[in-house]
């Protein structure tokens, strides 16, 4: 916990804390296909959910419809209680590819935005991420753990205070994805904005949420706390392992 604490310390500014989600009686169709209908999900401010499913149950839907980069077709989706039809602005996202611009450099690449002092900021939430010493290296040279990194770095730097995650490490090596499961919790600890984690990954869900739900044809099969001590260093124990059972059968 005492490198918790000593980031806290060292950033206290990032704790922005997060913003409550609401979908109320929501409806999504495209063209005859219905994909969501009447759904409900309320999301508290600084709350870990993961959204498990197959494909096509629902789960890119939703995230774009809290991201607002689709619109519901019925019902209403709010941000702090605030109706929304565009990007919020204390929204960003991560995706499976880290989508960096190649013909800038890892510091560039976290401050593209470009704003005040966006160079010392930018290294700094590269350091968070542990990337310290390669702001000049090039996205080319990178692992893909790395870009990853600088991809979250990308995303933590404007201290959003929703984070929504699509199968953000789903195309890393074990061992990668266990490093960033870890990074990711730990600035989760210290900021707590509110995450939204889509994932095929039972496994993934239940080491980094604290709320797993499971959708099913576009309605909600299960809905379950995650009550695992943090950080989360083992999951081969029978409460773990019964959550995931719990999970699995209901996908």
């Amino acid at each position: 916990m005492s490198a918790i604490v000593t980031a806290t310390a060292r950033h206290p500014e990032t704790l922005a804390g997060g913003l409550p989600i609401s979908l109320s009686h929501v409806g999504k169709s495209f063209g005859q296909i219905s994909v969501l209908e009447h759904f409900n999900l309320e999301v508290p401010a600084g709350q870990f959910l993961a959204v498990v499913g197959r494909s096509g149950g629902g789960k890119s839907t939703l995230m774009r419809l809290i991201a607002g980069l689709d619109a519901a077709t019925a019902g209403r989706v709010a941000i702090d209680g605030h109706t929304i039809d565009r990007l919020h602005p204390s929204v960003r996202l991560l995706f499976q590819e880290a989508r960096l611009v190649p013909w800038q450099s890892t510091l560039e690449n976290v401050g593209i935005a470009r704003g005040p002092d966006w160079q010392e900021t930018a290294r700094r939430t590269l350091a968070d991420v542990g990337l310290e010493g390669r702001e000049a290296a090039w996205p080319s040279v990178l692992s893909g753990g790395q870009r990853q990194r600088v991809a979250l770095a990308r995303a933590l730097v404007s201290h959003p205070q929703i984070l929504l995650l699509d199968e953000p490490f789903g195309a890393l090596d074990a061992l990668t994805r266990i490093e960033m499961h870890r990074l990711l919790e730990r600035i989760w600890i210290e900021r707590r904005f509110t995450t939204v984690l889509i994932t095929h990954d039972v496994a993934e869900a239940v080491a980094l949420a604290d709320r797993v739900i499971v959708l099913r044809e576009g309605t909600i099969a299960l809905d379950i706390a995650v009550n695992l001590e943090r950080p989360r260093q083992e999951l081969a124990d029978p409460s773990a392992v019964e959550l995931q059972r719990q999970i699995l059968d209901a996908v």
